[in-house]
């Protein structure tokens, strides 16, 4: 697996893995499963993994803290883990949240998902979302102190407009910001991607697959389980599948040029963005995850980048990408 450097002293491999399927929202789960499928990540040498305290309360945590448990130290030694707090959710199987950025909170947070991942030091520790009630500089201070206290290595933000990114690197460097980054959404492009390569920050992408849409593999509403959270979610709406295929069909023909997946076109097009990006697809099936480490290995030419960075204006994606609820504290 190639790697990259989301920071000077933070080298992780190109192609990272998002965990949170393995917990909750995209259908039913399988602990042992789930820990398969792990340990199919060091085979394939895939050493950056991404969690949240949001994914299923604690539980893709505590998953992963299961995982290396279990793992040689010399193993363990060769992960990056990068983890999230900022999001209080109901105790209930509500999806209501609360963005809580609050000093004593975050401590909190920060000390409860070292005990769940059973680490002496997280790798990456991100602020989920930012919050208007508390200014960007207090919460910033927390995460300075948490890193002196050793408890944290880098800082991150996640989906942080450019004046907030600015506000919090003059604090204290941020390593990585954290967006949702990919060939159908494309609004960190603009403003947001052009502050990173001016503050030298990383950029991890999630959901870099359109939430399985790029795959090709997702065109009928109908397939989602009803747990499912892209059963309603606007973007997978019958109506707007019908109309946002047409994007796939603008990539297809590169399938057969590279001999790849339409997956892999859209993941490979991401690593040309930016020497520092670095995405993290999630699937909870074996087959895939070896499809998304081996993206890494398909170089597409200048042209073909710039004919992918061209679709938008051909073909525009219709449906937001969340909620009203799941906008909350986005480019705050």
């Amino acid at each position: 697996m190639k790697t990259r450097h989301l920071a000077n002293d933070l080298k992780v491999s190109a192609i990272g893995y998002g965990a949170m399927g393995l917990s909750e929202f995209y259908g039913t789960t399988d602990d042992a499963q789930s820990l398969h499928l792990l340990h199919q990540l060091i085979e394939l040498d895939m050493t950056f993994i991404d969690t949240a305290d949001l994914y299923g309360r604690g539980h893709n945590e505590a998953l992963l803290g299961r995982f290396m448990s279990d793992l040689p130290p010399s193993t363990r030694q060769r992960l990056t883990i990068a983890t999230k707090c900022g999001i209080e959710r109901a105790s209930d199987e509500a999806y209501a949240r609360t963005i809580n950025n609050k000093p004593d909170y975050i401590t909190r947070c920060c000390h409860d998902s070292l005990r769940r991942l059973g680490v002496e030091q997280i790798d990456l520790f991100y602020l989920h979302r930012v919050s208007q009630a508390i200014p960007i500089e207090e919460s910033m201070e927390c995460l300075s102190r948490l890193v002196k206290e050793g408890k944290i290595s880098h800082i991150g933000l996640c989906e942080v407009s450019a004046p907030t990114l600015r506000r919090a690197h003059a604090v204290h460097p941020v390593t990585a910001l954290q967006t949702e980054y990919s060939l159908w959404t494309r609004d960190v492009e603009e403003a947001i991607l052009p502050t990173l390569k001016a503050l030298d920050v990383g950029l991890v992408a999630c959901s870099p697959l359109g939430r399985g849409f790029l795959t090709g593999k997702y065109l009928n509403n109908s397939d989602f389980a009803e747990n499912d959270f892209r059963k309603n979610n606007a973007r997978f709406l019958q109506s707007n599948l019908d109309h946002n295929v047409a994007l796939l069909n603008l990539i297809r023909p590169l399938t057969e040029k590279y001999n790849c997946s339409l997956g892999q076109i859209a993941l490979a097009w991401l690593l040309a963005q930016y020497e520092k990006l670095v995405p993290v697809p999630g699937t909870k099936r074996p087959h895939y995850l070896a499809e998304n480490a081996m993206a890494a290995e398909v170089g597409l030419d200048d042209a073909d980048v710039a004919l992918l960075n061209h679709l938008h204006q051909q073909c525009e994606i219709k449906g937001e990408r969340y909620s009203e609820e799941g906008m909350k504290g986005v480019n705050a």
